[in-house]
């Protein structure tokens, strides 16, 4: 083939490569980060999503999974990154790579307002046979099983079966995620439940990529900088977060 021909098929191609669409995966059932509102997935993460598409140029779509499917389909190729309050771990680093974190979080116990006197002590969710609930494969049920010997867990798919559980006296406690206890601030149908706002772990969040693409995580890595020099990541993250956190 001559040469023109050939550096303009070369050039059309790099052009339709870059124009594929950033396929995002994230776990729609976890408010404030990433939820369903009527038809639309909104949240931190879908918003950080869209923002990362705009710096990278390229149009972003929205791959909703359960949480324990986000991993498996990143390395199977049928998503680009992980963008959905994924907790920094040494397990799942042998398994993805992380951009750099972009928000500092921690575990925190989950409780009915009834019992708050009675877990209004630091010591007290340690003490034995307390009910905890925890969601399986999550750094919450990691801590709970390392730190909580003498408690007694129950495994919940996601919050809101967790929710109806502390409603229903079948648990004392519900740890999970930061995030998770920040959304029931503003929540009106959760108002009879409570955050005790105090970190049981210290995690970062960051997005993840497949272990070989090291060119999207550069990417990931520039857009991050780019959002945070020009107070984007900011605003997104007082956008959906109503308590004040601490952003690295």
């Amino acid at each position: 083939m001559p040469f023109r021909p050939l550096l303009a098929a070369l050039l059309f191609l790099s052009s339709a490569l870059a124009a594929e669409p950033l396929r995002v995966g994230l776990s729609p059932d976890y408010p404030p980060l990433a939820f369903r509102s009527e038809s639309r997935i909104v949240g931190l993460e879908a918003d950080n999503a869209r923002a990362v598409g705009e710096i990278l140029s390229r149009e972003v779509s929205l791959v909703p999974l359960p949480f324990e499917q986000l991993i498996p389909a990143l390395l199977a190729g049928q998503i680009d990154v992980i963008m959905s309050g994924l907790s920094v771990t040494a397990g799942r680093s042998q398994q993805v790579r992380f951009a750099e974190p972009y928000l500092r979080v921690g575990q925190m116990a989950i409780l009915h307002q009834d019992k708050v006197l009675r877990f209004g002590q630091p010591w007290a969710i340690y003490q034995p046979g307390v009910r905890i609930g925890v969601e399986s494969g999550t750094t919450g049920a990691a801590f709970a099983e390392r730190e909580l010997p003498d408690a007694a867990l129950a495994f919940f798919a996601d919050p809101d079966s967790a929710f109806t559980a502390l409603r229903e006296d079948r648990i004392d406690l519900y740890i999970h995620d930061a995030p998770t206890s920040w959304g029931l601030a503003t929540s009106s149908e959760n108002s009879d439940l409570i955050s005790l706002y105090r970190p049981l772990t210290e995690e970062q969040l960051a997005w993840a990529v497949a272990p070989g693409d090291s060119t999207l995580l550069a990417d990931l890595d520039r857009a991050l900088v780019l959002m945070r020099g020009a107070g984007t990541l900011d605003y997104i993250i007082n956008r959906w977060i109503p308590v004040e956190v601490t952003v690295q």
